[in-house]
C-alpha cells in the first residue's frame, strides 16, 4: 500500500523502496542469466546461494537445513543436490565424528564458474563502495540488515499461513 508523500522524508522513503525493488529485480535477472548459462534450475541457483552464504558464515548446511531454508521437500532437496553435485557446483562432505552427518560445500568447478561470471560485478560493486566512508557503509549495512530481517519475518509469517 502506497502512502501519500506528505514530506521530503516520505518522498525519500518511497525512492528507497523503489530502488530496493529495482535492485532485487536486477539481481534476480543476473542470477537467472548465470543459471541459464550453466543449465541450472531456479531452485539450484537458490541452493547454491544458500550453500555459499552458509560456508561464508562458517556454518555449512546439511541437506535437511538446505531444504528448510528453501522450503523444499526432502525428495526435491535431494534432487537439487544431486544435480548440483553432478555439475560440480557443490559436494557432499562428512566432517563430523558422526559419519551420518553430511555437509554441503561449494565445489571448486562451480566456484570457478561463479568467479568468472560474477567477478566483473564484484569490481563494479567495489567501485561503488569505495565512494562511501566507513561510517556511511556501516549505516547502509545496518539499514539493509534491518530490511532483510523485516523481509525474513514477513516471509516466515506468510509461509506459516494456510
Amino acid at each position: 500500500m502506497y502512502r501519500p508523500r506528505e514530506s521530503e522524508r516520505d518522498a525519500l522513503r518511497e525512492e528507497i523502496v523503489t530502488l530496493l525493488r529495482t535492485y532485487s529485480v536486477r539481481a534476480q535477472h543476473v542470477g537467472q542469466a548465470f543459471a541459464h548459462r550453466h543449465g541450472l534450475h531456479h531452485t539450484d541457483l537458490q541452493a547454491l546461494i544458500a550453500v555459499m552464504h552458509a560456508e561464508g558464515r562458517g556454518a555449512p548446511l546439511t541437506p535437511g537445513r538446505l531444504g528448510e531454508e528453501l522450503g523444499l521437500s526432502s525428495g526435491a532437496t535431494t534432487a537439487a543436490i544431486d544435480r548440483l553435485e553432478r555439475a560440480g557446483h557443490l559436494r557432499r562432505s562428512r566432517e563430523s565424528a558422526d559419519r551420518r552427518v553430511v555437509h554441503l560445500r561449494y565445489g571448486e568447478p562451480g566456484m570457478a564458474l561463479a568467479q568468472d561470471f560474477f567477478g566483473p560485478l564484484g569490481g563494479r560493486t567495489d567501485a561503488v563502495m569505495a565512494s562511501f566512508t566507513d561510517a556511511e557503509l556501516d549505516t547502509v549495512r545496518r539499514f539493509l540488515a534491518g530490511m532483510d530481517d523485516a523481509l525474513a519475518d514477513h516471509h516466515r509469517e506468510v509461509r506459516a499461513q494456510p
